[in-house]
C-alpha cells in the first residue's frame, strides 16, 4: 500500500527486510517478548473494533530472532529501538539511551521505558504522561504517544527516509508524515496494518501547520514484488 511518501507492507519483517534499499535510519518498537498481549485488549472510543482486539493475541509471545537485528543493521547506520533494554544480547553496548518518563509512579506499571539508540551520545528524557496522549485513541497494547515519535525523529535530522520493520498501529508512520519524512512500515498482523494504513491516511488529511501541507494521496495497494 502507498499513501503519499508511505509504503506499507503488509507480512513478515524477515522475509520483506532482505529485498528492501537502504534507508537512513530505523526507529522501530519490537515486541519485547514479555507477554504483554496475555491480557485481553480493547481499544477505547471504538466499539466496532473491540471484538477483534479483546482476542487474545500471540505478536508478544517471543523477541524477534538476531536475525531481524542483523538486516536492520545492514539497511540502517542509524537506529532507534524501543524496548532496546529487552535486547542487549543482540544490540552493541551504547552510551545512547532515549528515555520515556511516562509520568505514572501511581501505578504499578513501569515508571519509563527506554529505546536504544546505535550512537554514542549522552542519554535523554522525554516527559510526557501517558494519560496526555489519550486524546490520540489507543488501538495497540503498546502504543507510542506520536508526539514522543516526533522526538525521536529529531535526533535524526538529516534522516528523509524511515524504516519500521514492526509497524504496529502506525505511529511512527504518523510522525513521519507531520514532519515530512518519507517513511517504509511493515507489519504482520493483518488487523494493526488496516489501522495503521487509516492513521497515515488521516494524518495526511490533518497536517500540521508548521510543516509543508502534504498533497492528500489516494492510497494504492502494491504488490509484493519489492
Amino acid at each position: 500500500m502507498q499513501i503519499g511518501d508511505c509504503r506499507l507492507l503488509l507480512g513478515d519483517c524477515l522475509e520483506i527486510l532482505p529485498l528492501l534499499g537502504n534507508v537512513d535510519a530505523v526507529v522501530t518498537d519490537p515486541p519485547y517478548g514479555i507477554g504483554a498481549d496475555g491480557k485481553s485488549f480493547a481499544v477505547r472510543g471504538n466499539k466496532n473494533k473491540s471484538d477483534y482486539f479483546n482476542k487474545t493475541s500471540t505478536w508478544d509471545a517471543e523477541r524477534p530472532s538476531r536475525a531481524v537485528f542483523e538486516c536492520i543493521s545492514k539497511l540502517a547506520a542509524r537506529q532507534i529501538i524501543w524496548g532496546g533494554n529487552y535486547f542487549t544480547d543482540y544490540l552493541t553496548p551504547s552510551m545512547g539511551w532515549l528515555i520515556w518518563d511516562k509520568g505514572q509512579r501511581e501505578f504499578s506499571l513501569a515508571d519509563c521505558e527506554m529505546a536504544w539508540c546505535s550512537w554514542n551520545r549522552a542519554a535523554r528524557i522525554f516527559d510526557l504522561p501517558r494519560s496526555a496522549a489519550t486524546h490520540e485513541g489507543r488501538v495497540h497494547p503498546t502504543q507510542k504517544p506520536i508526539e514522543l515519535m516526533k522526538w525521536c525523529l529529531g535526533f535524526l535530522p538529516d534522516a528523509h527516509t524511515i524504516l519500521d520493520p514492526f509497524m504496529g498501529s502506525g505511529t511512527t508512520g504518523v510522525a513521519c508524515v507531520k514532519l515530512g519524512r518519507k517513511f517504509t512500515g511493515i507489519e504482520i498482523d493483518e488487523g494493526y496494518f488496516d489501522i495503521a494504513c487509516s492513521r497515515i491516511e488521516k494524518a495526511y488529511a490533518q497536517p500540521d501547520f508548521f510543516v509543508e501541507a502534504p498533497k492528500h494521496p489516494d492510497p494504492k495497494q502494491e504488490s509484493m514484488a519489492l
